[in-house]
């Protein structure tokens, strides 16, 4: 069955977006989909700070624009998240859309929004509508040197839309689909002057429930607004304001598994040593107690200053706040329990929790730049600081014991979520935490030859934390405060050199730190530890060909973390540092258009990862033992064609991801899977589009992630189909 799916699929081509395209004659359609993705020549901001292309950089360095968001149908960030080659991602109910990347996830991967990384992805990170992003750039492996602390698997910046002089004109999409989902966005570009820009862009999703999950309604919005003043060519300044909610009801927090004796469907995706299985008649089984939700309100207000100062020189400031208040009211614990005469069936125990985040921040980071000739060779290099400050507050309040009782898996009486605090004596803790953080750095690229380039980096931070944690349960309160202080110094070296035929060799060697646990929420008796350590080399080829219409890009890399938090195997009671976690793979990546109709796509990578030393409570030994939620391989394949003659367009996608566990011990282990998507796309006027979208075709049963605790998995979303207009005048 999969076969001749993926046969069909291969043989189908992908959306033009016209949206995004000059208007074309009939007989003239140009694909815009996945070769935008690979070019080489255009620049990539978050790679470095000092205009470096693609092909000059020394690392992975990717860029989804816009145009291949819509192409592939990427409504939200976890979606455009796991279209990044060789990463998955989740919605885990407290980090929705996390990200596994090069072996690492949670803190060790660093989310970005226009550059500024205001906390731990696994604090701010939200799975938002991805209309207003001009596009995602991604650099793959370790980047602290230019984000701080954090950034080891990589660093994904969104991007927002911003204004262009290049006239008024406006963009709207809206569509409807399967699970009652509908989504309405919208942008306007208003040129007021030669000097003067305006954009805004709105957005509005609704759903049942994106994963076809009972009592799991979704709502995301967005507004994003700015104002681009360039009095001069050597002046701009950009002000913006960008706004964010979004509420998920009966927080779906994946399907609990259950015992093969009493599964009246068990299926094969998943394998246990303990006898659990994942039942398939429980696909649409949510054990939230009715009024569970997750939901956040964000707002960031953020401005831009660039002046070429003349000789070379530039000058760029950047300052940002930004707010927040999230809130996780659910159930995070659902474990299964043997059947009794009472449940004959089993059953599920719960645990109640409620969790309040607020949050505010502000970043200054000013950087000087130069490009100039040194000694006869070109020399781009950057000086810049960087101050924040955070105050942040979570209030994390348990359930009393019994206040909602065990339910039949599949006769569930979810109740009712207690809103009385007098429910919550359990736990009834505030923690509260300062955080400010100072940073000086510099980076250097230096032409020893036109083809041959040496790039540089180093960065300092000095983190102060202020870190309070009161107990209101206990009599009297209690209160504990810790003032940790780190010193961490990254840095990178790495190279580039361009041999004939637009083929690009590259190398580096890079440095690392991260938190031995999310630096806002971690506890006391963990401020105590220092930083961990990371390290990575890379090296890979970047190449172009056939006047451009072919690109493809391959990396190998090693990247190990040093200082994780192990367990003393004299007394396993006792933690401590000196743990390490490592991993290598190769990644590969491809883009063709062989004719103007026809273009083509494909990514592959692999990944070994394991912890090379690590001892868990009770002295259990998991060295040698692969990180959870960590495939060995992803691929992924599309094709995109235009037919002649016509304003049709076709296309096709398949997906694959290698089984991963769900536990440190490897004890959960959830197969592989395959998927495919398909559109059909009609341009019904010269700059609107008409597209019937179908994700997973063949209707796969599959797991897509694992959260908490280790015996729930996210099932993927099952058969789908989805009407899209796209138009822009």
């Amino acid at each position: 069955m999969q076969t001749s799916v993926l046969a069909i699929a291969a043989a189908l081509a992908a959306i033009a977006t016209p949206a995004f395209a000059e208007e074309k004659p009939r007989d003239e359609i140009v694909v815009v989909g996945q070769t935008d993705q690979l070019k080489l020549d255009a620049g990539n901001a978050t790679g470095s700070r000092l205009d470096l292309t693609a092909r000059e950089t020394p690392a992975t360095v990717e860029t989804i624009t816009q145009a291949d968001i819509q192409f592939r149908g990427l409504r939200t960030a976890r979606e455009a998240f796991a279209g990044i080659p060789g990463a998955i991602s989740g919605n885990v109910p407290g980090n929705p859309a996390a990200v596994m990347m090069r072996g690492f996830s949670g803190s060790a991967v660093s989310i970005l929004q226009d550059g500024v990384r205001v906390s731990t992805s696994t604090v701010v990170q939200r799975d938002t509508n991805t209309w207003h992003f001009d596009r995602i750039e991604v650099i793959k492996g370790p980047a602290s040197v230019l984000y701080g602390e954090g950034a080891l698997g990589g660093v994904i910046n969104k991007v927002t839309r911003k204004p262009v002089f290049d006239g008024d004109h406006m963009d709207a999409l809206i569509s409807v689909g399967s699970f009652d989902t509908v989504t309405a966005t919208g942008g306007v570009n208003y040129q007021v002057s030669d000097k003067l820009a305006l954009r805004a862009d709105v957005s509005n999703m609704r759903s049942d429930s994106l994963y076809d999950v009972d009592d799991n309604a979704t709502r995301s919005a967005g507004v994003t607004a700015s104002a681009l003043f360039q009095p001069s060519q050597d002046l701009s300044i950009l002000v913006a304001v960008d706004h964010f909610n979004d509420r998920y009801d009966s927080t779906y927090q994946g399907l609990p598994l259950v015992s093969a004796a009493v599964a009246r469907d068990p299926s094969s995706v998943l394998r246990s040593s303990n006898g659990l299985v994942i039942d398939k008649a429980l696909r649409r089984r949510n054990y939230n107690p009715a009024g569970a939700y997750s939901g956040s309100d964000e707002t960031t207000l953020r401005s831009r200053i660039d002046w070429k100062l003349g000789g070379g020189w530039s000058w760029g400031t950047d300052l940002t706040w930004y707010t927040a208040d999230r809130a996780f009211v659910l159930s995070d614990t659902q474990t299964f329990v043997a059947p009794t005469s009472a449940f004959p069936n089993g059953s599920f125990s719960r645990t109640l929790q409620r969790f309040y985040h607020d949050q505010t921040f502000w970043n200054l980071r000013t950087t000087v730049s130069n490009d100039s000739i040194l000694a006869g060779l070109r020399n781009r290099f950057s000086v810049g600081a960087e101050y924040n400050h955070t105050d942040f507050a979570s209030l994390r309040q348990q359930s009393s014991s019994g206040a909602v009782a065990a339910v039949d898996p599949y006769d569930p009486q979810v109740g009712s979520f207690p809103t009385s605090d007098s429910a919550y004596t359990r736990g009834n803790v505030l923690y509260d935490s300062t955080l400010k953080t100072l940073s000086v750095f510099a980076e250097d690229a230096l032409n020893l030859t036109p083809r041959w380039l040496v790039v540089g980096g180093l960065r300092y931070d000095q983190i102060d934390l202020e870190r309070a944690v009161t107990d209101y349960n206990a009599v009297p309160n209690t209160l504990q405060r810790a003032n940790p202080h780190y010193h961490p110094l990254s840095w990178r070296v790495g190279s580039t050199y361009d041999l004939s035929g637009g083929v690009t060799l590259y190398a580096q060697y890079t440095t690392a730190t991260v938190p031995v646990s999310t630096i806002l929420l971690q506890s006391i008796a963990n401020t105590g530890f220092k930083m961990t350590k990371g390290r990575s080399a890379e090296g890979g080829v970047k190449l172009s060909a056939f006047d451009k219409r072919l690109t493809v890009t391959g990396a190998a890399y090693w990247i190990r973390q040093d200082n994780i938090l192990t367990r003393d195997p004299g007394d396993p009671t006792i933690t401590v540092q000196g743990g390490s976690q490592s991993s290598r793979g190769m990644e590969l990546s491809l883009a063709a258009a062989p004719t103007r109709q026809l273009s083509l796509g494909a990514s592959l990578g692999y990944t070994d990862a394991k912890y090379d030393e690590l001892v868990e409570a009770g002295g259990a030994v998991r060295t040698g033992n692969r990180p959870i939620n960590t495939p060995t391989t992803t691929a992924s394949a599309n094709a995109a064609y235009a037919i002649p003659g016509t304003r049709i367009t076709l296309s096709g996608f398949a997906n694959y991801v290698s089984g991963f566990y769900t536990d440190t011990a490897n004890t959960i282990r959830v197969e592989g899977r395959t998927t495919f998507d398909a559109a059909v796309s009609w341009q019904v006027a010269a700059a609107s589009s008409l597209t019937f979208r179908a994700r997973n075709l063949t209707d796969k049963f599959y797991a897509e992630y694992s959260g908490y605790p280790t015996t729930n998995v996210y099932i993927g979303a099952p058969r789908s189909f989805e009407l899209a207009l796209a138009t822009h005048f």
